[in-house]
Order: C-alpha cells, then structure tokens, then sequence
C-alpha cells in the first residue's frame, strides 16, 4: 500500500490529480468501451471482408450529404478506435483488435494492406474468429 502511494505522490508532482482522474475515466470508458463494441463491429462484418481488394462503397445508393455526414462519423469512430488501440497497447484492453476495428472503419489509401498486415498475425485472426464462434457466426476467410 505505501508503494502506490509513493507512486501517487511521484505523479501528482508531475501531472495535476484532475488530469490523473481523467485519464483513468478515460482508459476505463474506453477498456469498457471496446469489449462491448469490438463484438459487435466483428460480428457483423461479411466472411469475406478481409479477402479481396474491392473498396467497399459505404452509404452508396444515400443523399450525398447524408452519404457525406456518415463517411465523417464512421472515419471519425475509425480514428478513435485507432488511437485507442495504440494506447491500449500499453494500458488495459484489447489492443490490436481495436486497431483492427479503427483501420477497418477508415478510408484511407493503402488501407487493405494495413488490414491484411494486422490481420495475418494468428493471435489477431484466431481472436476474432473466436468471438464469432461465440456468437455462432461462420469464421472469417483466411486473407493470403
């Protein structure tokens, strides 16, 4: 107990407790967050979406501006997914899947080949192919 509180009193010297406690919010909204939204996003992605190059077209047969505020929102939730994925990687949760999730909502170019990068680590692959079967939905097709 004496440890974290010297750990405490190094950092409220170096970092206000406003910004400590918001910060802890943060990353426990966010760990919260990504196990409640990561299923969700996986499960509802086509078998096949890792396998081929075809861009797919989001909103396509929408209003343009309705087509528009929905590409801004999805890169927008892309890029925090993104940006939490990074800082998971050294606070709680699940980090490279939440990447995965981030770069898959994004459009950028050379967005395939980032995807088809994560997604060829077995750790990644074999963890989103388990929360399918959790939730009795077919595996992804293995991307070459």
């Amino acid at each position: 107990m004496n440890t974290i509180l010297t750990v405490y009193d190094e950092l409220t010297a170096l970092v206000p407790p406003e910004a400590l406690i918001a910060i802890t919010i943060v990353s426990v909204v966010m760990f919260f967050g990504t196990i409640v939204l990561i299923p969700v996003i996986i499960i509802r992605l086509p078998v096949d979406y890792f396998l081929h190059d075809k861009e797919h077209v989001w909103l396509e047969d929408y209003h343009p501006v309705l087509r528009y505020a929905g590409l801004f929102i999805k890169n927008t939730v892309g890029l925090v997914f993104l940006l939490a994925g990074i800082a998971m990687l050294v606070l709680p949760g699940q980090g490279l899947l939440t990447m995965v999730i981030g770069v898959s909502l994004l459009d950028f170019p050379g967005k395939r080949a980032i995807e088809h990068r994560l997604l060829t680590k077995p750790m990644v692959f074999n963890a989103m192919n388990a929360i399918r079967h959790k939730f009795d939905k077919p595996p992804f097709s293995q991307p070459v």
